[in-house]
């Protein structure tokens, strides 16, 4: 696939004035995820969370946004800046992993996923706003995380976090994050860190949704913002 298929030849964003009612320069009417989001492999696939807040500005626009979307049967993508961008990006990936599993018969990887998000976000790094970690599990890897953040870097990370929300959290994951966590371990992890990110961060809030992936298949579920892991 050539890079020019590749590139999605955004329109160039018009001009904003950046203020307290608009600290990311959105554009009128757009929506930023301004969120926290977060992946951990564990031996046997990957768990990923997120918060569900979307806002625009200092307004609450959606109290129950999903920001973890599916893009192939175990590869999953955790989005967070602007909602059209990162909406559209994971269109763009849904499609791409789609034709290239009935092109070659067999799963893609999510070493492949996270390669044609790089790619897209990068060749269009001047017009989105877009930073997401893709996680998922596939028979090469195994469990496997890759953040791309803001520009288009693209990294494979022992765990990942992104989002307005991350940076009130990075002592405590670093604090609690160990290699060869248990699902269950990874998974309490996430929902602690993200509860603590949501109490810290304007921007972050709502419910908590997870996504356990492995060979087995997928398991999402929530946590309702009554019954936060917040504390010790």
């Amino acid at each position: 696939m050539s890079a020019h298929a590749m590139s999605m030849h955004a329109p160039h964003a018009a001009a904003s004035v950046s203020s307290a009612d608009n600290p990311y320069n959105l554009k009128p009417g757009e929506h930023s995820t301004g969120t926290t989001i977060m992946a951990i492999p564990f031996d046997g696939g990957v768990v990923m969370g997120a918060d569900s807040r979307t806002s625009t500005g200092t307004y609450i626009a959606v109290r129950v946004a999903d920001k973890i979307t599916q893009v192939h049967d175990r590869i999953w993508i955790c989005r967070s800046g602007s909602a059209a961008d990162t909406q559209a990006l994971t269109d763009y990936i849904r499609h791409y992993l789609g034709q290239l599993a009935i092109e070659t018969g067999r799963a893609p990887t999510v070493k492949t996923a996270a390669h044609l998000m790089k790619r897209l976000i990068y060749e269009n790094k001047d017009n989105l706003m877009a930073g997401v970690i893709v996680g998922g599990w596939d028979s090469v890897e195994g469990g496997s995380v890759y953040n791309i953040p803001l520009g288009g870097t693209m990294m494979k990370m022992p765990f990942a976090i992104g989002g307005s929300g991350s940076t009130y959290i990075y002592g405590l994951v670093d604090h609690k994050y160990r290699d060869g966590m248990t699902k269950d371990e990874a998974k309490a992890l996430v929902e602690k860190s993200i509860a603590h990110a949501m109490a810290r961060d304007g921007s972050s809030g709502g419910i908590i949704r997870t996504v356990v992936i492995s060979e087995d298949g997928c398991d999402k579920e929530f946590i309702p913002g009554d019954k936060l892991p917040y504390g010790p």
